[in-house]
């Protein structure tokens, strides 16, 4: 839509986004119906990720990754995005992977790096409890010691990657006493052959259908003392903390990209779609809406961009990330329901590249940390 181009990019990058995006139109685009019918992509398509150099590609070569930077992350992002793929949980697989990056022990990375690295591993993270969302100090699912291990009992849910996950963080209390102080992380290897593991079903959602979204319980699992990221109990919040706004600035960057490919959809439909013997945008309120809509994606992507250069730096801050995710899916939530809004009855038909990118946004505000909880975050920083 403009000759903008991101700052961070480069030859390199441009070759890798090339080969991204022809992966996803032969491995995820012709298969996106099947899975939002199935509620979970192939578990192959995890392992041709991985042998294709596409999963944890800012992991370091000696753990197996390609030694990358988060460019390439967000590169595979805003084609996913783009493409209107959000069955592929890829973002969470990321994510748990930086948990290990960031807070594991040496062992620990060497175990399971390399796994993660090549599909053999899925990654995802039990944070959310049925009465526990944004607020992680009050959750209720206890780890206590027992000898070798620790005996894990609780649920969780709205766990993304819920059906394949062959890594699982879950984060637990291991003292009831403390609130954040008694937070810590355990690592399950391979839960769904480990006694006391359960899996519940698969959750029916307004979007994002095709990703595995499932309901887990522990009675009385038993995962090795060894597994307790970083060695030491109570480090869980902070662990936590520090790796959200890498989190919220892949959702950020997600919401803009998304965005933007629901505004050339509408302005590909408006160029042909033709109303009392006009084309729709010729109409003025046509011409300015859109405009308008361009005029914040410019903005949302040069601070995206802005965001992503300094977590390349090591310097994106919490406050930061948490305006990249509140205000990249809020204007992704107004401008594709703006957007839809000129498909007239044909933006509600979900044939329609736009009904989808409706009704996968919505979550958007939600996960993450809720919009309410990024303004209270930001707001801190004005005492």
């Amino acid at each position: 839509m403009s000759n903008y181009a991101s700052p961070w990019m480069n030859e390199e990058l441009e070759l890798f986004r090339d080969n991204v995006r022809k992966f996803i139109a032969a491995e995820i685009t012709p298969f996106e119906e099947q899975w939002n019918e199935e509620q979970a992509v192939n578990r192959d398509l995890w392992s041709k990720a991985g042998a294709a150099g596409l999963l944890c590609t800012d992991v370091p070569e000696a753990f197996g990754g390609a030694g990358g930077t988060f460019a390439h992350e967000a590169v595979i992002l805003e084609e996913q995005a783009r493409a209107g793929n959000t069955s592929w949980a890829k973002g969470v697989h990321e994510i748990v992977t930086h948990y290990i990056v960031g807070c594991g022990t040496l062992e620990q990375k060497q175990r399971w790096l390399p796994k993660l690295v090549a599909g053999e591993m899925v990654g995802a993270i039990a944070m959310t409890e049925p009465g526990t969302g944004s607020d992680l100090q009050a959750v209720r699912t206890r780890a206590e010691r027992q000898g070798d291990d620790y005996v894990v009992n609780g649920a969780k849910t709205f766990i993304s990657n819920g059906q394949h996950c062959g890594l699982l963080i879950i984060v637990c209390k291991t003292d009831a006493a403390e609130a954040a102080k008694g937070i810590s992380l355990l690592v399950v290897e391979q839960p769904h052959i480990q006694p006391g593991f359960r899996r519940g079903r698969l959750l029916h959602k307004i979007g994002q259908k095709g990703q595995d979204t499932a309901e887990l319980f522990f009675e009385d699992l038993r995962v090795p003392a060894e597994n307790l990221l970083g060695g030491r109990e109570g480090l869980g919040f902070y662990q936590l903390m520090n790796q959200l706004p890498r989190e919220r600035l892949i959702i950020g960057v997600g919401a803009i990209a998304a965005a933007e490919a629901a505004l050339e959809h509408t302005l590909a439909y408006t160029r042909e779609r033709k109303a009392f013997g006009k084309r729709l945008l010729e109409f003025q309120n046509t011409r300015f809406k859109l405009a308008e809509r361009k005029t914040e994606l410019t903005i949302g992507r040069v601070f995206i961009d802005h965001c992503i250069e300094r977590l390349l730096e090591g310097k994106l801050d919490a406050a930061t990330a948490s305006m990249a995710k509140w205000w990249g899916t809020q204007k992704q939530c107004e401008i594709v329901d703006e957007c839809l809004q000129f498909f007239g009855g044909y933006g509600y038909m979900l044939e329609y590249p736009i009904a989808r990118f409706y009704a996968d946004a919505r979550v958007q505000k939600i996960y993450g940390g809720t919009n309410e909880i990024m303004k209270e975050l930001i707001a801190r920083t004005l005492e």
